[in-house]
């Protein structure tokens, strides 16, 4: 993996309030999941801790993407708990970034948040999905029909649409999520 400059990428992302403003879909989720969401004492101990670090962090994101829906949300709420700015990134407009954070080597899935000290030295990745949202549409794909059937695609919609209601709507799955990025910031 070449050098990353991760600083200048930063530099170049949009601010949470820039990235709603600009957001086309799923604003009314993000909305949603963002005001919805509260912090037990022990993860507001684990994000005071996380403060004292000085981190920065740059999201490869795209508003279309059901998955940013719940985690841009939850991570950006983190980030404000553990005094932690980010910048967004579309992920289309930024593909020689995203190619350096590919999921399982192959896979442009967002969003993708890379956590930087201040010398912007990479100390942390996490994304696209806690590991019981990736079993959920795991689950939710495997009640798909074969590929070349004649409702494959409209199953499909109606699985992503499924998929983007759950995962915005219900608190136990935002909890996944805060614990999974708890652990890796904790790591």
């Amino acid at each position: 993996m070449a050098t990353i400059d991760h600083n200048s990428w930063f530099e170049k992302g949009m601010t949470f309030a820039q990235y709603m403003e600009a957001m086309k879909v799923n604003r009314e989720e993000v909305t949603r999941v963002y005001e919805g969401l509260t912090f037990s004492p022990e993860d507001l101990a684990v994000w005071n801790d996380v403060a004292k670090r000085s981190w920065r962090g740059i999201v490869l994101t795209a508003d279309w993407c059901g998955d940013a829906a719940l985690n841009v949300p939850v991570v950006q709420k983190i980030a404000e708990q553990s005094q932690i700015e980010l910048r967004y990134l579309n992920r289309d407009e930024n593909l020689e970034l995203m190619d350096q954070y590919l999921t399982n080597g192959t896979s442009r899935a967002i969003p993708i948040f890379i956590f930087i000290d201040e010398a912007g030295e990479m100390k942390a990745v996490w994304g696209p999905r806690s590991p019981e949202v990736q079993d959920l549409i795991t689950g939710m794909r495997s009640q798909l029909p074969a590929k070349d059937a004649p409702d494959f695609e409209e199953k499909q919609k109606n699985v992503y649409r499924d998929f983007k209601q759950q995962i915005t709507t219900d608190t136990a799955i935002w909890r996944t999520v805060i614990e999974s990025v708890k652990a890796k910031l904790q790591g």
